[in-house]
C-alpha cells in the first residue's frame, strides 16, 4: 500500500495524531477513536494492523497491554516525496510572517510614541 493510501483514511490520519503525543496503550487509543468516529473495536485494530504492516506505527508488548508509537521513517518519506512541492507554499508563508512582524513592530513603535493615557484604548 502506497503511504499516501495508508495516510489517506481520516481514522488512520488521527491515530497518527495521537500517537505523535507518544507511546500509547491500544485500549486508550481505541478508546478516543470509537467516540470520535462511532466505530467498533476490531474497526480501530484494522486500522491499526494497517499503519503496523505499512511501518507507521510500532508496537510492543506490556504485559497484557499492546504499546502502540509512531515509526517516523515512512513519514520522512513523505516529507521527502513534499519537498518537490513546499515551494508552492514556502515563500508565501515567510511573507505572512514578514508581515506579522512588521505589524507588531509598527504597533510597539506606535504605542511607545502615544501618550501614556492612550495606550490602552
Amino acid at each position: 500500500m502506497h503511504a499516501f493510501d495508508v495516510l489517506g483514511d481520516p481514522v488512520r490520519r488521527r491515530i497518527l495524531e495521537l500517537l505523535a503525543t507518544g507511546e500509547q496503550p491500544a485500549g486508550a487509543v481505541s478508546a478516543v477513536i470509537r467516540e470520535e468516529f462511532g466505530i467498533s473495536q476490531p474497526a480501530v485494530s484494522q486500522h491499526l494492523k494497517v499503519l503496523r504492516d505499512n511501518g507507521f506505527a510500532t508496537v510492543r508488548a506490556d504485559g497484557t497491554r499492546r504499546l502502540y508509537a509512531v515509526d517516523p521513517r515512512p513519514l520522512r518519506e513523505v516529507d521527502g516525496w513534499l519537498e518537490h512541492f513546499r515551494r508552492f507554499w514556502t515563500p508565501p508563508l515567510a511573507a505572512l510572517a514578514t508581515e506579522l512582524a512588521r505589524g507588531r513592530r509598527e504597533r510597539r513603535l506606535r504605542g511607545s510614541a502615544d501618550p501614556p493615557d492612550e495606550r490602552n484604548t
